[in-house]
């Protein structure tokens, strides 16, 4: 059949099966009839299709039939079957022509395409070189291209004159970013802001032209009680230094977390330089009585308004703790979050070590709390009782810093030695820009270079590639350059070098250094630290039990942290979470919920964590016993009440829907829009990510449109959809995993119906995260039954992940496929079958664990070639 298809088709080769008249009586018989240029099923026209694997393409839809004609769904049942010999023929013929082709092409260039760092990688390196953290890296760059699911692979990651120009600015930035500006070490300061002297703190309390309810004003207290001379302006607004000891005890409170317009900062505080930092934060939880009477618990559609408004003159300590996050912000509101606490209602100091970027100041917000909105002019408190609402008062930040354990610090050192730092000549001025002082130029600038590109460079450096550079700085000082500028110079030219930017290696077997490259990047997602560079260099690091060992120690490295953000981010598409905010109508409930989407990230990073600090079966992928929560997330998922915003393991009731990554709020979030979730959009995800069984990409059909006033399904709705020929045999496949999950609403919320939007009078009872009535209904019940494409059936996720799990070599085989692209930087190919098949095979009997599945990668020859 093949070797008659391939000569009509134009295309010579050597078919390695027997017996070309049966072959071509096949092909006439159950696949032209089908496949032919009058009707085409599925549109694949097989009589105008040569096997040519040198196209990629062309390959690539062979691959695909191939793995049809192996798994049987082709020919189709209703057709004639193939004889086993002859599908055993037509298959062996296929791989033999593609896999030669790309063994051919491994040879001459390698599997992986020769990349250039990423702008994680990029900035993650630059950090480690010049012993600075804190750098801002990563948005100077452009965005990366993201092939087959990473940002890390080389035919995506081209370098352009606007690549090039970034990299410039980045480099430049860096190395003058770590030039320390004094002789001297500094003293490292401590300074106490109190939240009376803050300006956004006072605003909110006074009630400026922007806060004039007390939903939402911030109260004066001393220690735990209410000073209502102090708000109504007849007292001073502090003691100040005057009584220390009162100023101590002095805050202010507030019962809604921070949104505009209520942005309590400590904007007196201004991170001096970037670097590292102590902050000391004394706060404590409160109680905010009531200002009304007539309460009903029972009726909160019968509640009098007054049962909302907080007596700002009535505060008394806190019954609880209250979970706060603490944000680092630079003008205008570029928010980034620096870590989180519980305040208890016994005043305490809570302490946070952070990386600040000069000009940051710092926001903290009641994680909890309400959020009003601009423009709104009534809000009601989610949290008020019957006796009060709960509140939280700031006394005092404390920072200390920025903090240099050595001076000048590392990359300083690295940059210029021990040369001596002085003020210009005639500079009164301590913090003005210093000089390096060098008698000998050519000695000093030949000194310095060598030594910075050694350290630099990922690999021996011969002494001519080492001042290959030396021009620039000689060019730069003939000018009238001063020593460290053109020293700078110099420096950026090698960061912005191909040597530095990209992971360079020649194919066949990478050598030690290449490998100690790979193998950081795929870990620690940065360069090789001084440990692995040092093994390279003893030629040992291809020995196994190094190998070995030294994966092991990544993995349990803290910096393993990088990879599990980074790997996530893209498998399963973690960094898309913010893509989409919930609909303030239909989820008022999630609208600016921040807690709950910063404890959904990292519930899943802790979660694969454990997977593989645990070395956790794969199986862990789709169920479990355990996962992590906090106080939000246990009420998300309606578990057992737990307190505090911290993360912890918690073990499941034995009827829970959740276990394993499919029921976690983020997976869930990400693949739903902010207003509806669709089964076509979240049965893909899980047959590419999940399955590793992408599918193909959908005909030219309109799109289905969500029914937002509840009428109908979208189940009903695909039924209608899937009635086209063109849409059915993709949908048979596609549609079951997301039916399974139609059961999570967009933020992963459990739900038996289906929200629409409704009048008043048949909306749901209760308020939204904004102080604002719900504003939907529950319409139609949830159907979360299926049957998948091979015919087993099931009622609802519980059933349907017991069906995944009846392969776990296949969950396995696509872990396996992922990390081989991510740290490899190229997709797994047809002929890298057999090396996934091994790796699967060593892990077999321990139930495919997955570090395991990680040590088996970096010993298989798809790891340790290029």
């Amino acid at each position: 059949m093949l070797r008659v298809f391939v000569l009509v088709a134009g295309l010579f080769l050597a078919p390695s099966a027997r017996g070309a008249e049966d072959l071509t009586a096949l092909l006439k018989t159950n696949c032209l009839a089908c496949h032919d240029a009058t009707s085409p099923s599925g549109q694949l026209n097989l009589s105008a299709l040569p096997l040519h694997p040198t196209d990629p393409r062309n390959a690539e839809v062979w691959v695909r039939i191939h793995d049809r004609v192996q798994s049987g769904e082709m020919p189709p049942k209703d057709g004639d079957p193939i004889t086993p010999s002859d599908r055993t023929a037509l298959l062996r013929v296929i791989n033999e022509a593609i896999t030669t082709e790309e063994e051919r092409q491994t040879k001459a260039q390698g599997r992986a395409t020769r990349r250039r760092l990423n702008r994680i990688e990029f900035e993650n390196t630059l950090r480690d070189l010049l012993d600075a953290p804190w750098l801002p890296i990563r948005s100077i760059l452009p965005e990366d291209a993201v092939a087959h699911g990473y940002n890390k692979v080389g035919d995506a990651l081209d370098v352009s004159h606007v690549q090039m120009a970034r990299y410039l600015e980045a480099a430049d930035r860096a190395l003058n970013g770590v030039v320390v500006e004094r002789p001297q070490s500094p003293e490292v300061p401590i300074r106490k802001y109190y939240a009376r002297e803050q300006s956004s703190f006072a605003r909110k309390m006074t009630f400026s032209q922007f806060n004039t309810a007390p939903e939402r004003a911030a109260f004066p207290v001393m220690g735990y009680t209410a000073q209502p001379k102090v708000r109504d302006g007849t007292e001073p607004m502090s003691v100040g230094a005057a009584d220390p000891v009162a100023r101590e005890l002095e805050g202010i409170g507030l019962v809604q977390g921070a949104y505009e317009p209520v942005e309590p900062k400590f904007d007196q505080f201004r991170a001096p330089a970037s670097g590292r930092y102590k902050l000391r934060i004394m706060a404590h939880s409160a109680w905010v009585g009531p200002n009304g009477s007539n309460h009903n618990l029972k009726n909160p559609k019968a509640m009098s308004p007054k049962w909302f408004i907080p007596n700002l003159d009535d505060v008394s300590a806190g019954r609880r703790s209250e979970p706060v996050t603490i944000y680092a912000e630079m003008p205008p509101r570029q928010l980034r979050r620096l870590g989180a606490f519980d305040v208890q209602p016994e005043a305490g100091i809570h302490e946070l070590e952070v990386d600040l970027l000069a000009g940051e100041t710092i926001r903290p917000d009641a994680s909890r709390f309400f959020r009003s909105r601009p423009g709104e002019t009534r809000w009601q408190n989610p949290l008020a009782e019957a006796d009060g609402q709960p509140g939280v008062v700031y006394r005092w930040l404390e920072v200390e810093g920025p903090i240099h354990e050595i001076w000048p610090p590392r990359g300083h050192q690295l940059l210029f030695g021990d040369l001596p730092i002085r003020l210009p000549p005639g500079s009164k001025k301590k913090s003005q820009s210093v000089e390096i002082v060098s008698t000998d130029h050519q000695a000093d600038a030949t000194r310095l270079l060598k030594q910075f590109v050694e350290r630099a460079y990922r690999r021996p450096v011969p002494e001519s590639e080492q001042l290959r550079f030396l021009p620039v700085i000689q060019q730069q000082l003939a000018l009238g350059v001063s020593f460290r500028e053109a020293m700078i110079a110099g420096y950026t030219a090698v960061l912005c070098s191909p040597e530095f930017t990209t992971c360079h290696s020649e194919p066949g077997p990478l050598d030690d250094f290449a490998l100690a490259s790979r193998l950081s990047y795929f870990l620690i997602n940065s360069e090789p630290d001084a440990e692995l560079r040092a093994v390279a260099k003893t030629g040992r690091l291809r020995d196994p039990q190094v190998l070995r060992q030294q994966t092991q120690r990544l993995l349990d490295d803290p910096r393993r942290d990088r990879f599990v953000t980074s790997f996530i981010d893209y498998w399963l598409d973690q960094r898309k979470i913010l893509n989409n905010s919930p609909d303030a109508g239909l989820y008022g409930d999630y609208y600016l919920d921040d807690w709950l989407t910063d404890s959904a990230l990292e519930e899943t990073r802790l979660y694969f964590t454990e997977m593989l600090t645990g070395n956790l079966p794969v199986r862990n992928v789709i169920d479990s016993d355990f996962t992590f929560a906090n106080e939000r997330l246990a009420i998300h998922y309606g578990l057992p009440a737990m307190e505090g915003t911290t993360l912890r393991k918690v073990m499941l009731p034995p009827d829970s829907v959740r276990g394993g990554l499919l029921t976690q709020a983020s997976i869930l979030t990400v693949t739903a829009n902010g207003t509806t979730t669709s089964p076509v959009v979240r049965g893909a995800w899980v047959m590419d990510r999940i399955l590793g069984k992408t599918p193909p990409k959908p005909p030219p059909v309109p799109a289905v449109e969500p029914d937002l006033r509840g009428a109908t399904t979208i189940r009903e709705q695909l039924a209608k959809h899937r009635n086209q020929v063109s849409c059915n045999g993709c949908h048979a496949q596609i549609d079951p995993p997301g039916f399974a999950l139609e059961s999570f609403d967009i933020a992963g919320g459990f739900r038996t119906r289906y929200r629409a939007l409704a009048e008043k009078e048949t909306r749901v009872a209760g308020l939204a995260r904004s102080g604002q009535p719900l504003q939907f209904k529950e319409a139609l019940p949830v159907d979360a039954s299926g049957q998948l494409a091979t015919g087993e059936s099931f009622q609802d996720i519980t059933q349907f992940k017991k069906l995944l799990l009846a392969d776990e070599r296949q969950l396995a085989r696509n872990l396996v496929g992922q990390f081989t692209v991510y740290s490899t930087g190229a997709p797994v190919r047809f002929s890298d079958r057999p090396a996934i098949e091994s790796i699967l095979n060593e892990a077999a009997a321990n139930g495919y664990r997955t570090a395991d599945l990680i040590h088996a990668l970096v010993q298989s020859p798809l790891f340790l070639n290029k």
